[in-house]
């Protein structure tokens, strides 16, 4: 029993020996965790430089775009043709996909044989056969002859114009093999975003962001890059991996110095590889007891397929022991271990460098997305990684330990290429029916110069309905007397009290005016909410909330005592008997505080004032938040006589003489109008340029049929616009996989801010991608894209039919005063001109375009609202000191 142990002890460290030989041998093709992080880091550079325009044409890794800009994402239907073209022979397809949650795919094909005389003939011939043979099997297998789309894998020269000539079918895509396997485990698994070739040959594609391809225009969304890693090393960056083996097989290949790190991983050459160093192994006495055969000398003997046979777990050694009879050898057991052993080394190799390659992929994923933790799906294809034993475990525990930050599932691709071509194709054809229904849902807010012109010229004729005696009582646009007289001069002095009414939030400010060189206004304000029950509750509540606010802000400032003039910054439509004077037309901006409208918001306040029976106050003047701004910004600009309010609310106020304002006594001189352009087609005439979305917004607004320009232009109102698109546009299935969440339906949800953020350009779609999720709205990288697209198209509209607006008023004033040519100034405010990235830049371009005889330039105010007040009030002061004098 001892001696039976003993021959085990014996033979066991013999074969450890055997193997401990070849690791000594082979010592540059075993590589380390660090050496391949090294090879990683490398391969990420290469794909740099691929994708730089800069370096693209000296770049070994070519980062080829494939023009696929989506993966599939469950809703493709229909039915597809297939080509599959490559070698002897080629395959034909047809791929029907039904959408029923389920995502089923059939599929009936039929090989062709490629004649030898054919293959080596013109391409013409070539495609003229795969056409007849396509037209055959549409006829055998009873296919509609209406026109089909199709997809076929490898790209030749004018295959498609000669399918298109001999069968009626569309050719809509021409994809990779790599590219194909992405798309088939896509189509199952829509985690899938990089595909995997290991086999005859070997490459690497993924998504990549748009932005970051130079070579292609566009920078939004996502195109899969073709890698073409085979050639990573053409340029020496791994000549310190490149072995002794490595280059004899380069020198002894059709293309040497090309393909290298194809050379050292795919099924085309890993046999030969082997045999190269079996032969070297054998030639220096290591095996084989020195015996070389013919066989072993003659290259392509041994082939990938024996590796595969030789690692298999059982059965392997007596495999190895027959090939290497085959090849003349008489093989020892020894022998056989320390073939095994090379093999395992060779074929390890293979996976490491693949794995080293992958993990630079995968990092750069994670990284474009910005995540700390990538969770994504590889679709996998090839001989060698579906037949070899071992290779897919050697490459999933590699990956996972380089890449420990991305949790990868690696999928096998079933009927790879093929199928990849038809879903492809379904994609594209997706993509393209998506892309109609939303260019036909969008068209309607984009606005032709013909329909910019007649909105000018509606709104002109309102503004003149406004004025006129006879006409202001019914008109939309109403044309408010402010009783403001004068822009400012520069002369106003003081202290002044200002309040400031316009949205949720309250402000109560004081303001001294300075004359002189040191002309100058400086402010101390406190900011108080106005809850929703207080807006929408009556009007004594709203008005005692509001004095509340203001003894609270006099405490703070020690003013008690302090007897001030007060202007009133009341940003809603006021018809106006005297500066201190205005009676509340309606509400607007979500406010609904009852028995208001139609009563003198000033002795509403002088009321409440009273109720408190705290202080006292001097209301000189009440304001709109419209004027104020407009007396801002002629404080610093005396040419400025147009206001414009661009946030919340929408309006402008311009100075306007007095002739032409027929309802207020009086031909001399010029008085601010507050046109409240808000209401703006209540009369209908806007109907023609209105969507059911608006529609939609105005039922359920506070206020239905009424403020209608306001609903298609202001920051209270475009993001509800948006959610009503987006809303539709999932109904259809055109977004969020068509998955309508509660978020979704919850109206207000989608803030006008969004529309800012989504629409920055310095924004990436990655980021447009957090504020949905922000939201509850689970999206992708395409819905992200319809996203940005939809609130592009509402503030675009928004824009514009603010210029259409300005233009009129501009025009009106110019032509009120004789004039040729007029240089104006319009002072603005606003979050939503303030902040948008691209809505001013419309609203200039639409002016500019509408009224060419108008120089308008466009200022910002610095805090209009309670200034202006302040200003305001200082004019009227100096007004009705004059008037007393008189």
């Amino acid at each position: 029993m001892f001696a039976v142990h003993l021959l085990s002890f014996y033979f066991s460290k013999l074969q450890e020996d055997q193997i401990k030989k070849v690791d000594r041998y082979l010592y540059a093709m075993r590589l380390s965790d660090e050496q391949l992080a090294d090879i990683s880091a490398r391969f990420r550079l290469e794909m740099e430089k691929g994708l730089s325009s800069e370096s693209n044409e000296t770049a070994a890794v070519k980062m080829l775009p494939t023009h696929v800009y989506s993966t599939p994402d469950g809703s493709e239907k229909g039915e597809f043709l297939a080509l599959d073209l490559g070698g002897s022979k080629f395959k034909v397809l047809q791929v029907k996909v039904s959408e029923d949650g389920k995502g089923k795919v059939q599929m009936e094909s039929e090989t062709f044989p490629i004649p030898e005389e054919i293959l080596d003939g013109r391409g013409t011939e070539l495609f003229e056969h795969v056409a007849e043979s396509l037209k055959g099997f549409l006829q055998k297998h009873h296919i509609n002859q209406k026109r089909k789309p199709l997809g076929f894998t490898f790209s030749f020269p004018c295959a498609q114009s000669k399918i298109d000539e001999e069968v009626d079918v569309d050719v809509l895509a021409m994809v990779n093999d790599t590219v194909g396997t992405m798309m088939t485990c896509g189509y199952d698994d829509q985690n899938c975003e990089v595909g995997v070739i290991i086999g005859t040959g070997t490459n690497a594609c993924y998504m990549e962001e748009m932005r970051h391809i130079d070579q292609v225009e566009g920078d939004e969304g996502r195109m899969c890059i073709n890698t073409e890693w085979g050639a990573f090393g053409d340029d020496g960056v791994l000549d310190d991996f490149i072995t002794d083996f490595d280059r004899e097989i380069d020198a002894a290949s059709i293309n040497p110095g090309k393909q290298l790190f194809e050379k050292m991983i795919s099924g085309m050459y890993m046999g030969e590889l082997v045999r190269l160093i079996l032969l070297k192994m054998a030639k220096n006495g290591l095996l084989f007891h020195g015996q070389v055969t013919d066989a072993l000398r003659t290259k392509g003997k041994f082939q990938t397929d024996h590796i595969c046979l030789i690692e298999q777990y059982k059965g392997g050694l007596e495999n190895t022991k027959e090939i290497l009879r085959e090849l003349g050898l008489n093989p020892s057991d020894n022998d056989c271990i320390a073939v095994q052993h090379v093999c395992t080394i060779v074929s390890f190799r293979s996976a490491n460098l693949v794995a080293a390659a992958l993990a630079a992929v995968l990092t750069r994923i994670r990284e474009n997305k910005k995540l700390k933790t990538l969770r994504t799906t590889v679709g996998m294809d090839g001989t060698v990684y579906r037949t070899h034993p071992q290779y897919p475990k050697r490459l999933h525990k590699v990956v996972r330990r380089l890449v420990s930050d991305c949790h990868v599932r690696f999928v096998l691709s079933e009927s790879g290429s093929a199928k990849g071509a038809a879903m492809v194709t379904a994609v594209a054809l997706r993509l393209a029916s998506q892309r109609k229904e939303i260019d036909d849902i969008l068209a309607a807010f984009f606005l032709n110069s013909t329909q910019l012109q007649e909105v000018k010229e509606k709104m002109r004729v309102e503004l003149e309905r406004g004025l006129r005696k006879d006409s202001h009582p019914t008109a939309p646009v109403k044309m408010l007397p402010t009783y403001v007289y004068r822009t400012p001069d520069g002369t106003e002095r003081g202290k002044f009290l200002a309040l400031d009414l316009g949205g949720t939030n309250f402000r109560v400010l004081v303001v001294k005016i300075r004359t002189g060189l040191r002309k100058s206004v400086r402010m101390y304000n406190k900011i108080y909410a106005i809850p929703l029950e207080i807006m929408q509750g009556t009007g004594e509540e709203l008005f005692d909330h509001i004095v509340q606010c203001i003894s609270d802000f006099l405490d703070f400032m020690g003013m008690k005592n302090t007897h001030l003039p007060l202007g009133f910054t009341f940003s809603f439509p006021c018809s106006q008997t005297g500066i201190d004077k205005g009676d509340l037309v309606c509400w607007t901006k979500g406010f609904k505080a009852t028995d208001c409208e139609g009563s003198d918001v000033v002795d509403m306040l002088r009321e409440a004032i009273k109720r408190r029976n705290e202080f006292d106050l001097d209301i000189v003047a009440i304001v709109n938040d419209t004027v104020g701004t407009m007396m801002t910004c002629a404080y610093e600009d005396p040419k400025c006589q147009i206001g414009l309010i661009a946030g919340t609310g929408s309006n402008v106020c311009y100075m306007e003489e007095m002739k032409n304002i027929q309802f207020v006594e009086g031909d001399e001189g010029q008085m601010c109008v507050n046109t409240e352009w808000g209401g703006f087609g209540e009369n209908d005439n806007i109907e023609d340029i209105r969507t059911r979305y608006d529609r939609e917004v105005d039922r359920g607004s506070l206020n239905v049929g009424k403020q209608r320009f306001e609903k298609m232009t202001s920051g209270m109102y475009l993001g509800e616009i948006v959610r009503q698109i987006l809303t539709d546009l999932t109904k259809r299935g055109l977004l969020f996989r068509g998955h309508i969440t509660e978020p979704l339906k919850t109206k207000g949800i989608f803030e006008t801010k969004f529309l800012s953020q989504i629409e920055s350009d310095r924004l990436a779609l990655l980021q447009v991608r957090s504020i949905l999720q922000h939201l509850g709205l689970e999206s992708t990288c395409d819905d992200s894209i319809i996203v940005k697209e939809v609130c592009g198209a509402v503030s675009r509209r928004a824009a514009q039919l603010c210029g259409a607006g300005m233009a009129a008023v501009v025009d009106k004033i110019r032509e009120n005063r004789g004039l040729d040519h007029l240089e104006i100034t319009v002072g603005v405010d606003g979050t939503l001109y303030k902040l948008h990235p691209h809505f001013s830049t419309i609203l200039k371009d639409t002016v500019r375009q509408l009224a060419p005889n108008c120089k308008v330039d466009f200022i910002l105010s610095e805090d209009g609202s309670g200034k202006g007040a302040a200003l305001i009030t200082a004019v009227a002061r100096q007004y009705k000191d004059k008037q007393e004098l008189r």
